[in-house]
């Protein structure tokens, strides 16, 4: 076996992620979650102990990273040392906006404003079905057009018929040639470039 690397785990990281998902979503009990969290969080550890062989973080690091977002990130719930406001918001709702406006505003220190900068920072490697949700999240939150088509869509009763649907769909593409993950791929990076770039034809 070759040595460790950032890229030869990233698989294995991405497995563990659907694992934890896997076991939230069929309620396998929190003795298998706390298992498989346990498998990401093993993650986590390997890849800070391969920066910090090469001089360049560790876990502490990481750590006192995160503690630093989240109270930049969540005025509403921290106070600038740490300890906590005495009154939250309301409602998530109220939660997801204020984090919104602050991430906003960290990005207009970084990087020029442009009308589709609600949808930068996506990860392209997601699953297509998971990024096509997130993008679509992101421009509701900003106020951006919907995609096209979208409400000539008749919408399911039930998310069981949703998916039923969706599978329909990934068989009948497959079907005809299709292949339905990267049709999506490329629908979504058309909908980021159509509302990063209004008018363009």
């Amino acid at each position: 076996m070759g040595a460790l690397t950032h890229e030869s785990l990233v698989e294995y990281l991405l497995e563990e992620a659907h694992e934890v998902a896997e076991t939230i979503e069929t309620a396998g009990g929190d003795a298998e979650l706390k298992s498989e969290l346990g498998d990401v969080l093993l993650q986590v550890v390997l890849h800070a102990r391969l920066a910090e062989e090469r001089g360049a973080f560790d876990l502490d690091d990481v750590a006192r990273g995160l503690a630093a977002k989240m109270i930049r990130r969540n005025p509403h719930v921290f106070r600038p040392d740490g300890s906590l406001q005495e009154t939250f918001p309301a409602t998530v709702e109220e939660i997801v906006l204020k984090w919104d406006a602050v991430k906003r505003s960290e990005r207009l220190h970084t990087e020029k404003s442009h009308p589709g900068e609600a949808l930068d920072g996506v990860p392209a490697a997601l699953p297509a079905l998971a990024r096509a949700q997130k993008l679509l999240d992101r421009a509701e939150r900003a106020g951006l057009p919907a995609a096209a088509g979208e409400t000539a869509v008749e919408m399911p009763a039930t998310e069981e018929e949703l998916g039923e649907l969706l599978f329909g769909i990934v068989a009948a593409g497959r079907r005809s040639g299709f292949d339905a993950e990267r049709a999506l791929r490329g629908a979504g990076r058309r909908f980021q470039a159509d509302r990063a770039h209004p008018g363009t034809p």
